[in-house]
C-alpha cells in the first residue's frame, strides 16, 4: 500500500505525523461555524497542514507500516527512506501530490509550499456531516397600502366629532409589523456580535490545545519495547570473575562504551543507572576492555528495540553485539 495512504490513516487518529528527514503533516480542529448573512453551518472539521521543520522520528509512522505490513520495525524505517528519497527528487522537476490530502511544490526560494484540498474531514466527530443552509424562522413583513378617508364636508361648518372604533383602539396592524421588524432587526444583531466573539475566542482555545498537543507529540518517541528482561548483577564483582565466567547462554547487549579502566566503566555504569536504563556489566573482550551496556538481554527483539530507540529518538552513539 502506498505511504500517502498510510498517512492518511492516521491523520484521523494523531494530530502529528512525522515522516522522519521530510517533514510532519498537522491537524488543527476548527469548530462548528454559522454564517449570519448567508445562514451557511458548517460542521466541525479538521484543517490539514506542513510543518517541513518536523523531521525527527517519533515512531508513529514506522510502528503503523511494521503492524500493517507485518514487518519489522527496521524494515519499515527502511522503505519510509527510500520513499521519502523518490519524493525529494520528484520536487525538483513538479509538484508532488497526496491522495486526500493536499499537493507540495518548491517555491521561487527552493522551501516547498503545501496546498491541502479540504475534501476530507479528518475529524471523526463530524463524519457524515455536510454543510447545509438554515431556514429563517422570522416570516417575511408584508407591507399594506395606507387607506386615506374621504373627509365629509359638513354643510352648516360645524365642528365634526368622531368616535373612535373598536378596531381602531386596538393598534394599526402596520405598527404592529414594525415593531415586530424593529425586535427582529435588534435579535439579528445581537445574535451576530455575540456569535463573532463566540467563534473567535473558540479559535483560539482550539488554536493553543493544538499547539501544546504538537509539542507533546514532537518530543514524545513512542515505541513498543515489549517487556525488559530482568538481569541481576553484582557491582562489585571483580574484573577476574567476568572474564572466567562462562555464558549457559546467547545475550544480546546494547554497548554504550568500552574501558580499559574498572573505575571509569563503573562510573559509566552508576551514571546509566541514574538515567534509568537497566544497565549491565557484559564479557570482558578480548583485548581486555570492559564494556558497559544500556542493557543486556537473551531476547534479541528486545536488543533491537532499544538500539533503534537510543539511536533514532535519543540520537546517542550505541551499537548492537551478540554474546555466544
Amino acid at each position: 500500500m502506498p505511504l500517502q495512504q498510510y498517512i492518511k490513516e492516521l491523520l484521523y487518529q494523531h494530530e502529528c505525523v512525522t515522516v522522519p528527514n521530510f517533514g510532519a503533516f498537522l491537524t488543527r480542529t476548527v469548530n462548528v461555524l454559522i454564517h449570519p448573512e448567508t445562514g451557511v453551518f458548517s460542521p466541525p472539521r479538521k484543517e490539514i497542514s506542513f510543518n517541513r521543520l518536523l523531521k525527527s522520528n517519533d515512531g508513529i509512522l514506522a510502528n503503523y507500516i511494521a503492524q500493517k505490513e507485518d514487518m519489522s520495525y527496521e524494515q519499515a524505517l527502511r522503505k519510509i527512506e527510500k520513499q521519502v528519497i523518490v519524493w525529494k527528487q520528484r520536487l525538483n522537476t513538479q509538484h508532488l501530490s497526496f491522495s486526500g490530502i493536499g499537493e507540495m511544490r518548491l517555491n521561487p526560494e527552493k522551501s516547498i509550499s503545501f496546498s491541502p484540498y479540504g475534501i476530507i474531514n479528518f475529524d471523526l466527530n463530524g463524519y457524515g456531516l455536510k454543510s447545509f443552509i438554515r431556514k429563517s424562522l422570522t416570516p417575511p413583513i408584508k407591507k399594506e397600502e395606507s387607506k386615506t378617508l374621504p373627509i365629509m364636508e359638513n354643510e352648516n361648518n360645524d365642528d365634526l366629532m368622531f368616535t373612535p372604533s373598536e378596531n381602531e383602539n386596538n393598534g394599526s396592524p402596520v405598527l404592529r409589523y414594525a415593531a415586530i421588524g424593529v425586535i427582529a432587526i435588534a435579535l439579528v444583531g445581537a445574535s451576530y456580535y455575540f456569535g463573532q466573539q463566540y467563534v473567535a475566542n473558540e479559535k483560539a482555545k482550539a488554536t493553543e490545545m493544538a499547539q501544546k498537543k504538537i509539542k507533546s507529540n514532537v518530543q514524545k518517541a513512542t515505541f513498543d519495547l515489549g517487556t525488559l528482561a530482568e538481569v541481576d548483577l553484582s557491582l562489585e564483582a571483580s574484573p577476574e570473575i567476568f572474564e572466567e565466567a562462562s555464558l549457559d547462554q546467547t545475550y544480546y547487549s546494547v554497548i554504550a562504551g568500552s574501558y580499559r579502566s574498572i573505575e571509569n566503566a563503573e562510573k559509566k555504569l552508576a551514571s546509566l543507572k541514574s538515567e534509568g536504563f537497566d544497565a549491565a556489566f557484559t564479557e570482558v573482550n578480548p583485548e581486555g576492555l570492559h564494556r558497559v551496556a544500556y542493557g543486556r538481554f537473551s531476547s534479541k527483539r528486545e536488543a533491537l528495540n532499544l538500539h533503534n530507540y537510543i539511536r533514532y529518538a535519543l540520537k546517542e552513539e550505541a551499537w548492537y553485539l551478540e554474546e555466544n
